[in-house]
């Protein structure tokens, strides 16, 4: 037995127990060499000017119950008795990147368009997972001899004549007995292979065969008028994988109903795509690209268990299921395909090392989307509102999440109803439609867009024929306060206490009304609840007699939010309001009124009314219902 190297035996160890994340991958690995054993066949053909078919080329699984084996053979390169030593021997050395570089060397590149998968020379020592012994069983192209390679991944290996029909290598792996943690056995069976090679090797060049065999029954004799059923036994060879994916054919090759297909069953979806996005690069790197706008959100996009990504291939293997450094948070929805053979891959080929060309290829993926929804909002408004009421708040999300970073990259993406249009409007569209004389854009916030239409604050603003913006999603608000600003106005929320739309001489006037009614503004704060810090008068008003205000940085939105969240008192932030009232109103001129009468009584019942109803208009927990009950009943008795 020839032993392992001191440094073979740490790396063989490190490979078996600690780079693969799941043992399942052994398969992929080894169908990968194969696959790369076949690619080497087709230039050595070439170079030999042998005018055998290349259609011949294939990978064979086989398993056997009740030796405990699965094998995985091919018709490719083949090794010889050196080859064997020098590639299974030393642990890491990859002969595929040999040939990648040599190749390479010889056309005067870099070596980066040899298509090649295997990189690092590790994956046939994945068998080791599942297997505690190994052999290989190899016969060189052009060669008559074969040798068989046997280990059992501990200490070293022996090389022994063999025989082997044709040029190839058959790898058999004797599978571990099961133990507490595994079951190994669970590989010993068509449908558990097939499922491996559909997942992770599905879209390799070469048919993955696998022979099959049962019981079935025997068709009738045509014409047979009686026939009792009767059965056969039956062994059929199948082909495993689709070989050519979808995303590497053209565009015009492929029909939208074929899209769709592989769609609903690649992504478990029973709907067809919304959108469906091909990008194709050749040159200095290669990359195919199969994007997927969905028709509605998975059951679980909208929580926390949800995972973004796009499925990760190299040369037709799957790399990674979920690649979320391909796609930004806010097209989370997204999903879809990335394949090159030009990723630079970590060592268990489970994911990609930091690249450049990959992060070159998530931006071109950031591009052609926000490029498609360019189109579907200026050009198919109705698909884009389907699309907005399904995802939209994912950008919503992105832009407070983000403190703002992304505020020019998306606030052309939201959308938004408004207390005029019956149809949700772009922030591009509202500042479009404003009026001449209206400073800045406006919104309000609550729990159902319609409700808002009738609260004091936005009535009013309506009454100067001005539009608002309705936020009745709880992010809305948020959002909306991140960007602060749209084309070089402010936005600004209808009962915002620092809201300015008036004129110098307005507040002038409105300044002397405060100092006027200062001693009522005092009485009626003394009998008012501890969150109304302020008594005014307001100009914001023009048919009610009064509206409450925020107060600081909480607003009225944001204390309904707060309101519905189950948390403890203490941990919400403080609420501070102001009572406004409309001087021109006949409620508060009879208000004045009994106080100047000094009827205490009456003024405070009125006030309190005033606060009640002001709360009440914009979805408001009234503190004391039953003193504004009473207070209600008194003036009305």
């Amino acid at each position: 037995m020839q032993q392992f190297k001191t440094e073979s035996k740490k790396v063989l160890d490190l490979v078996i127990n600690s780079i693969y994340s799941t043992k399942e991958v052994f398969l992929r690995e080894l169908i990968s060499n194969a696959s790369d054993a076949l690619d080497k066949a087709v230039l050595a053909r070439a170079e030999a000017g042998d005018a055998a078919p290349d259609d011949e080329l294939a990978i064979e699984l086989a398993f056997d119950t009740a030796a405990n084996t699965i094998t995985v053979s091919d018709n490719g390169i083949g090794m010889t008795a050196d080859e064997l030593e020098r590639n299974l021997g030393t642990i890491a050395h990859s002969a595929s990147l040999e040939l990648k570089q040599a190749q390479a060397a010889a056309e005067g590149a870099d070596g980066e368009d040899v298509d090649i998968i295997g990189q690092f020379g590790v994956g046939f020592y994945a068998s080791f997972m599942v297997a505690d012994e190994v052999t290989v069983i190899s016969r060189a192209f052009g060669s008559d001899e074969a040798f068989a390679w046997k280990s059992d991944g501990v200490e070293g290996f022996t090389i022994e004549p063999a025989e082997r029909d044709a040029p190839g290598t058959d790898v058999i792996l004797h599978l571990r007995p099961n133990d507490a943690s595994n079951d190994y056995t669970k590989f010993l069976s068509y449908p558990a292979l097939e499922e491996l090679v559909k997942r992770y090797s599905n879209y390799i060049r070469y048919p993955i065969c696998l022979e099959t065999s049962g019981r079935r029954e025997v068709e009738p004799p045509e014409g047979a008028r009686k026939w009792e059923p009767q059965f056969e036994e039956y062994t059929e060879r199948r082909v495993l994988n689709s070989m050519v994916p979808i995303w590497a054919k053209p565009r015009a090759e492929v029909t939208q109903a074929e899209y769709d297909a592989f769609y609903k069953k690649e992504f478990g979806d029973p709907n067809p795509p919304l959108r469906t996005i091909t990008m194709h690069a050749r040159g200095s790197h290669n990359c195919d690209v199969l994007l997927f706008i969905p028709s509605e959100p998975s059951g679980d996009f909208y929580s926390r268990d949800y995972k973004k990504g796009l499925e990760l291939y190299s040369a037709g293997v799957l790399i990674e299921e979920q690649c979320s450094d391909l796609i930004p948070e806010y097209f989370g929805f997204v999903r879809g395909i990335v394949d090159s053979s030009d990723l630079t891959l970590n060592l268990s080929r489970e994911g990609a090392q930091d690249d450049p060309f990959l992060a070159d290829v998530a931006k071109q993926i950031d591009k052609r989307l926000k490029h498609e929804l360019d189109v579907m909002r200026d050009e198919e408004r109705d698909t884009y509102v389907e699309f907005f009421a399904n995802f939209g708040r994912t950008f919503k999300f992105a832009i407070y999440a983000t403190l703002g970073a992304l505020n020019e990259a998306l606030e052309d993406y939201l959308m938004f109803f408004t207390a005029i249009k019956d149809e949700p409007v772009t922030l591009r569209e509202y500042r479009t439609a404003m009026a001449a004389d209206q400073p800045c854009l406006l919104f309000a916030s609550g729990d159902e867009a319609r409700k808002l239409e009738s609260t004091p604050s936005v009535r009013a603003v309506i009454d100067r024929g001005w539009d608002v913006l309705l936020c009745s999603e709880g992010i809305d608000e948020f959002s909306l306060m991140t960007l602060r600003e749209y084309d070089g106005l402010p936005i600004k929320n209808v009962a915002a206490d620092d809201l300015v739309l008036d004129s110098v001489g307005d507040l002038e006037r409105k300044a002397q009304a405060d100092a006027d009614n200062a001693a009522l503004f005092a009485r009626m704060r003394e009998v008012l609840p501890p969150d109304v810090e302020e008594v005014r008068s307001t100009l914001r008003l023009s048919k009610e007699p009064a509206c409450i205000v925020a107060l600081g940085p909480v607003s009225l939105g944001m204390e309904r939010y707060f309101a519905s969240v189950p948390e403890e008192s203490s941990a919400r932030p403080r609420i501070r309001h102001g009572l406004e009232v409309n001087l021109d109103h006949p409620v508060v001129k009879a208000l004045q009124e009994a106080f100047a009468a000094g009827d205490s009584e009456k003024v405070d019942r009125y006030a309190t009314v005033l606060y009640g109803q002001s709360m009440l208009a914009e979805g408001l927990e009234v503190p004391d219902f039953g003193a504004y009950s009473q207070a209600v009943y008194a003036l009305i008795g």
